[in-house]
């Protein structure tokens, strides 16, 4: 085992195209890191196996990317931190959710089996996979009719990237890659399977269940009965297909098998941790360890996530659940479903190679955009409204306007997106005392910090980390290695210690611009309102 100051705990970060591999000492010093991109992406077009065109608001990736693609991150970041794998002595894993799959009992993803590899629902399902969408009205229908008493808990709606109907999709459309499904789960818990050897039990983290499957911790799942109202064939779906050890974030998952140890460049038996959301990681990651502080996670969407001693039932709120992000706190769930995929679409439709030409002439023009207004659904609306089926638009435009009038207008239109969703929650009792930005978006884009400093007439803090959630899972697998290994007794410790290096950038709202957008945010809700009656 190597020396306190010689140890190095592994996060790794699986996004939408790519996953980073994070080593940090026990002080914080990132002594090395390294992203490997998915060889498939985002399958949104054909299968690797197909020439089939797949329908709209498909999103599916390939499982053996997960694998590849971080044995590359994690040698990369070995080399670049000089290390040897004997110096790693935890791995935790953060990762977009709910990104699903079906898999046999033995772990094999069904995608890899001959007779489905040609067929689109034995894929894993990206979490902006969006084609559920008539089968998350039924579960909604159906909840509310029975009167499901955990719909409260998730605001009073199912959202349409959610786990069962993803799984509810499969079987009205193809139900022999149902019948031959023997495990559903989510794909944190199915790489971290992989870790520790799928002949050791599969670990199932609390997190994903609890915010994306419906799972409390005192009482469980949703019940057998309103899976069979849900479809006969679904009503022993948990007991059948769905097995599994539920562990929360930070607990020891298992060790690190020959096999990945192989894979990785690592050496075997290092402790792993249960997987954790990727947004959820970001909180520990941007060195928030106290209540009622709102981290907002900002990347290709934004999840902003906020721990408090109370619980309360929002409606519109995505999620609470107790533990889901620390231990001893309530978790609250929130997020805009189109943040950096938003903007980048943006600047691919005004023809720019990079954001520099835009970002500099918005910035000369005033709070306002000069009278275009935005309506950043482009994804659908997470919170409050819980709608994929939403959509985005501009208006006031004129010919005097110009894409830097319309760009700044979409990043306005998203920072009164996040002051709808703080308003929400300062509403339903839930106190929203500070502002933490963590994700590479905070860095890269200052502009946008400014406006949303602006806009919630707030200061901001610009966490130091470029890589928050990575930061965050490497955090959780510490805790998972233990006080004998690491000599941390809480999380909040290993938090204060790995997560609180470096001052943040701390962005003061202008007084001026902020009453100028108290009218224009006005502008905003009446227009969510419009389009929202209209069935835009």
């Amino acid at each position: 085992m190597p020396r306190p100051d010689d140890a190095l705990a592994l996060g790794l970060d699986f996004g939408t195209e790519s996953v980073r591999a994070l080593l940090v000492t026990l002080n914080g010093v990132e002594a090395g890191s390294a992203v490997a991109r998915y060889a498939s992406g985002q399958i949104t077009r054909r299968l690797p196996t197909s020439d089939e065109e797949l329908p709209p608001d498909f999103a599916l990736q390939d499982p053996r990317d997960w694998l590849d693609a971080s044995g590359e991150a994690v040698r990369a970041a070995l080399k670049q931190a000089r290390a040897g794998a004997d110096r790693v002595i935890s791995i935790g894993v953060d990762f977009t959710s709910c990104t699903m799959l079906p898999a046999l009992r033995d772990g094999t993803p069904l995608c890899q089996i001959d007779r489905f590899r040609k067929q689109k629902y034995a894929w894993p399902k990206l979490w902006k996979h969006h084609a559920a969408k008539a089968q998350t009205d039924r579960v909604n229908a159906v909840a509310r009719q029975r009167k499901e008493p955990w719909l409260d808990r998730y605001g009073g709606i199912i959202g349409l990237e959610w786990f069962f109907p993803k799984i509810l999709e499969t079987l009205d459309h193809a139900p022999a890659v149902y019948d031959a499904t023997e495990v559903w789960l989510e794909a944190g818990d199915w790489y971290v399977w992989q870790l520790v050897g799928c002949g050791n039990g599969l670990p199932r983290s609390t997190c994903q269940a609890g915010y994306k499957a419906q799972w409390n911790a005192h009482t469980g799942y949703p019940s057998p009965a309103f899976f069979k109202a849900l479809h006969p064939k679904m009503e022993n779906v948990v007991r059948d297909k769905m097995p599994g050890t539920l562990m929360a974030p930070g607990e020891r998952a298992g060790e690190l098998c020959d096999m990945m140890a192989k894979k990785l460049g690592l050496r075997a038996g290092v402790p792993v941790s249960a997987a954790v959301i990727d947004a959820h990681a970001g909180v520990p990651g941007a060195g928030v360890a106290e209540p009622s502080t709102l981290v907002m996670v900002m990347g290709t969407s934004s999840c902003h996530m906020l721990n408090s001693r109370i619980e309360k039932l929002v409606p519109g709120v995505a999620g609470v659940a107790e533990g889901g992000i620390l231990p001893g706190y309530f978790g609250y769930e929130t997020g805009q479903a189109a943040v950096g995929d938003a903007f980048d679409w943006f600047r691919r439709f005004a023809g720019e190679k990079d954001f520099a030409a835009l970002n500099d002439e918005a910035a000369k023009l005033p709070p306002g955009a000069d009278g275009v207004l935005c309506m950043d659904w482009f994804n659908g609306c997470r919170t409050p409204l819980m709608d994929g089926s939403l959509t985005g638009a501009f208006t006031g435009l004129s010919i005097n306007h110009g894409p830097a009038h319309m760009y700044r207008a979409l990043l306005e239109a998203s920072a009164f997106g996040l002051r709808w969703i703080v308003e929400v929650l300062r509403e339903g009792g839930v106190p929203v005392r500070r502002f933490t930005a963590t994700g590479g978006l905070p860095h890269h884009n200052p502009l946008l910090v400014q406006i949303y400093a602006d806009v919630l007439d707030e200061r901001v803090a610009v966490h130091p980390s470029r890589q928050g959630p990575a930061l965050g899972a490497a955090i959780l697998g510490v805790l998972a290695a233990g006080k004998s290994v690491t000599g941390f007794v809480s999380a909040s410790g290993a938090i204060h210690a790995m997560a609180r290096t470096g001052e943040p950038r701390l962005v003061r709202p202008d007084r001026k611009a902020a009453k100028i957008y108290d009218g224009v945010y006005a502008r905003y809700r009446a227009l969510a309102e419009n389009l929202r009656r209209d069935g835009h």
